[in-house]
């Protein structure tokens, strides 16, 4: 279900039930793109086998869904619409256009274009931790992840939203787990990477190695910075994390082996998300005791 989880906090109260938090999302339930449109964002039913309602309320937390379309319009094909606008423009005037019609030419290109742009859909799910007041987001990019905020605020009235830290640096907790003081809930995995303090631009990264080799280790002690590292957490969930607490590559142990594909669309999303959501609150309840506690 997720790949990724960008982790925010915020202030405010949240809708006490799933029909009030699905009606404030209809709000801004999306729409497709008009003509002129080149992007639109909204909110789509996060489990269409159980009809359109916006949210889904699963063990304490809202799971929603948003559909961001927009229109694929390459610069090159505007630009050489416009190219051949001058000429013309040329050959009728016998006289290049001015700057100010350069600019009206190129925006009647793209107008024009516009339409018969193909249109491109994602689609990334998001939950909110209603106890807790966390929002996690699986989104890859920091974009993704803005536009989602963006469309919540918007129905729901948020306050002093900011991505989740902690009292202590959570990159200090990923250099113990890596050097082996690990705290009995988290392993190292076999991926990480590294960044010279004194270079930005020098890194390296492992994947699939065996992390408890001298070589790979001695790296850290000769200054370079831990910035992302695999973990397994409680020895269900792996995954990479960076040291400003994003997740990536998020996958449950064994459940490629597991038989919920017996189970109906419904009731395998409801498990799915009970298992993520249980889990990261677990983890993030651990986070916090590790590292003083959240900011």
């Amino acid at each position: 279900m997720f790949r990724n989880v960008r982790f925010y906090r915020f202030d405010s109260g949240w809708p006490k039930t799933e029909e009030e938090s699905s009606q404030l999302l209809t709000t801004c339930a999306f729409r497709p793109c008009g003509p002129l449109t080149l992007r639109s964002s909204g909110w789509v039913a996060p489990s269409p086998e159980a009809g359109d309602a916006l949210v889904r309320r699963v063990n304490g937390a809202d799971l929603v869904r948003l559909r961001s379309q927009s229109r694929v319009l390459p610069p090159s094909a505007v630009a050489e619409e416009l190219e051949h606008r001058i000429e013309d423009y040329v050959a009728r005037m016998r006289e290049q256009p001015s700057p100010r019609e350069k600019r009206k030419m190129k925006a009647e290109a793209r107008d024009e274009l516009m339409p018969k742009a193909l249109l491109k859909s994602d689609r990334f799910f998001g939950f909110v931790d209603i106890k807790q007041k966390l929002i996690a987001i699986d989104a890859a990019q920091a974009s993704a992840s803005e536009r989602f905020l963006r469309r919540l605020g918007a129905a729901v009235t948020l306050a002093n939203v900011r991505p989740l830290q902690f009292q202590k640096p959570l990159g200090d907790l990923l250099s113990a787990i890596f050097l082996g003081d690990t705290p009995k809930q988290f392993a190292a995995g076999r991926e990480c990477r590294m960044q010279d303090a004194a270079d930005y631009g020098a890194k390296v990264r492992w994947t699939n190695f065996d992390l408890s080799d001298p070589s790979i280790r001695t790296h850290v002690a000769d200054g370079m910075r831990l910035t992302h590292l695999a973990i397994v957490y409680d020895n269900i969930l792996s995954c990479v994390i960076d040291e400003d607490g994003i997740i990536s590559k998020l996958r449950f142990v064994g459940m490629e082996e597991d038989n919920s594909d017996e189970l109906e669309p419904i009731a395998r999303q409801d498990a799915e998300f009970v298992l993520l959501s249980g889990t990261l609150r677990n983890m993030i309840a651990d986070l916090e005791k590790l590292l003083g506690g959240m900011i």
